[in-house]
């Protein structure tokens, strides 16, 4: 567990580190080019900054064991931590749809092309494909949502530096109109990303049953041919965790140790093939329908 909390907690370190770096470099070339685009995706690598030291914090505390105040973990620390990152992300849209709009309507629009202007998208697309990459890896690995939303931040930098780039080539063009819609695009990146983003955070802070599970825990509770029947499958998430409960019928002839080892088998039958998982199941006795 130590392990896999340090892989966890250094991966969220390096993030930090980087978003500190993005956040300067593309902050001091957006004021003095005076570029919309750059200086907005340096706004939104501020908030990525943010976001970064939220989730390393959170991956600290969400893997403490369960206590006596905290019955069930310390899991939903992350799904905090996503949302606390899905508001960022919004903050970061109504910044740069209200300032792209001001340069359309106003006119003022001019920008200063340098090669700085190109080296920092350029450099800021490498890192952050590099950092998506392994985040998205080590959030695979341990079932992360903090490290998931955070490999999704840098993700959408991707895109969203791609189209600063495209909007920078455009202006070199005088197309100066360009920089301000390329900053409006941003937004719009951002935007999907936050929605789905806090739609999986709020989902699991709610208790929502995780998609497929309960049809999962169906399909594997039916092998087992002990159990008669079973009903009332309950599922919600923490973190990586997935509590399980349910219900199932055995003979009703068995004794209470026999009955015990039934339902032990089915929650390590089910812990086994559905990660990070903790199952409690309840057993009620039924006649047997075998003649």
């Amino acid at each position: 567990m130590s392990t896999n909390k340090n892989e966890k907690k250094n991966i969220a370190l390096t993030s930090v580190l980087a978003a500190i770096f993005l956040t300067s470099f593309k902050l001091i070339v957006g004021l003095l080019t005076r570029s919309l685009g750059i200086l907005s995706e340096a706004l939104h690598s501020a908030l990525d900054l943010v976001a970064a030291v939220v989730t390393y914090f959170a991956v600290r505390i969400s893997d403490k064991p369960a206590d006596y105040d905290h019955n069930f973990g310390h899991g939903k620390i992350e799904n905090i931590s996503a949302l606390i990152e899905t508001l960022l992300l919004f903050l970061t849209c109504i910044w740069i749809i209200y300032e792209a709009i001001n340069r359309l309507v106003t006119g003022n629009m001019h920008i200063e092309i340098t090669p700085w202007s190109y080296a920092v998208v350029i450099i800021s697309i490498i890192i952050d494909f590099s950092r998506s990459r392994a985040l998205h890896r080590v959030a695979k690995k341990y079932d992360s949502q903090a490290l998931e939303a955070d490999a999704l931040h840098f993700k959408t930098d991707i895109w969203s530096s791609a189209v600063v780039l495209l909007g920078l080539v455009a202006a070199s063009f005088h197309y100066q109109i360009a920089d301000a819609l390329a900053a409006l695009m941003v937004a719009m990146i951002v935007l999907s990303v936050s929605y789905r983003l806090g739609k999986k955070s709020f989902d699991a802070l709610v208790d929502k049953a995780p998609d497929g599970i309960i049809e999962q825990v169906a399909i594997i509770v039916s092998d087992i041919k002990e159990v008669f029947q079973f009903h009332d499958i309950r599922v919600r998430e923490a973190g990586n965790t997935k509590f399980i409960e349910l219900n199932i019928h055995v003979e009703k002839s068995l004794s209470v140790e026999q009955a015990h080892d039934i339902a032990s088998n089915v929650e390590e039958t089910i812990q086994q093939k559905i990660t990070n998982s903790k199952v409690l199941v309840h057993f009620e006795p039924e006649e047997s329908t075998v003649n």
